[in-house]
């Protein structure tokens, strides 16, 4: 199935989708707005490749070959010969609906529109564009590279056609996919994590326990690979913060209202790894 891939967003995560599809045989399209957006996406690819090689899970001689199939550019025109295009731009949906009002045009009619939101409903994405039969939900995980699951969302008009060329897609760059019918806020997967981490957070904030006791407490009670808190700082305060807000405000759901010590972290910056300092230094 290899074809033409355009990734906009070269963050993390749009760099370890455009690293996992090129390294499958994509020609891919790495788009973001600035050079050094750009050049910081392409620095994380190779190293991640070098990585792997080193640990031999992939030939040395796949790390050039798979860069030479990403070519970097600050022009979203060049999206436009792409068979899919995935968007993985900051979780605001005014800045997705920006991003896809430009797609719709750009892109030939035949192409697929993914998105690899967290918790924005697809159909909400999709109303912006005139062929919301064409867009569907491709939310990878963090790092891409590493996680095998790709949560495959459809919105209230995502087509089957749509649906299957987005599962082919994501099976071929080495993906496990499973399918959410309708697209509530948060879907399946972040709706789950969200829950837990708000409730997390709340007990924490309270005193109850400390934030290195409740993660050890679902490592070892829950057989969780890693804990709650401890995934917020992996996946980033803002990324939560915003994914929780975007439920909330579509559910209303007070179990999805972000605790003020998230809040406050955030406008303190202290967003996990990324910056040193979460619940957890680093």
């Amino acid at each position: 199935m290899a074809g033409r891939l355009a990734v906009v967003g070269a963050g993390l995560m749009g760099s370890g989708i455009a690293q996992v599809a090129a390294l499958a045989g994509w020609e891919v399209t790495l788009r973001d707005i600035d050079d050094a957006a750009t050049r910081r996406g392409l620095s994380g690819i190779r190293t991640s490749l070098e990585r792997f090689a080193a640990k031999g899970t992939i030939e040395a001689g796949d790390v050039e070959a798979t860069l030479t199939r990403i070519t970097p550019t600050t022009d979203l025109e060049a999206a436009g010969d792409a068979d899919i295009v995935v968007e993985a731009v900051f979780e605001k949906l005014e800045l997705k609906h920006e991003v896809f009002r430009a797609l719709d045009k750009i892109c030939a009619p035949g192409a697929v529109l993914a998105t690899n939101t967290s918790a924005i409903p697809i159909t909400q994405i999709a109303a912006v564009t005139d062929r919301p039969e064409s867009v569907v939900g491709t939310h990878f995980f963090s790092p891409v590279p590493m996680m095998k699951l790709c949560e495959l969302v459809r919105g209230y008009k995502t087509s089957d056609e749509t649906l299957a060329t987005a599962r082919a897609f994501a099976e071929e760059i080495g993906k496990t996919c499973v399918v959410v019918n309708r697209d509530i806020a948060g879907f399946v997967t972040t709706r789950l994590i969200t829950a837990l981490v708000m409730e997390a957070i709340r007990l924490v904030e309270s005193g109850v326990i400390s934030p290195e006791d409740l993660d050890t407490a679902c490592k070892l009670g829950f057989g969780h690979a890693m804990g709650p808190l401890a995934t917020t700082d992996l996946t980033g305060i803002d990324v939560l913060l915003n994914a929780t807000k975007n439920i909330y405000a579509d559910t209303a759901d007070e179990k999805f209202f972000p605790p003020e010590l998230l809040q406050r972290m955030a406008a303190a910056g202290d967003l996990g790894r990324k910056t040193g300092k979460g619940f957890y230094s680093y």
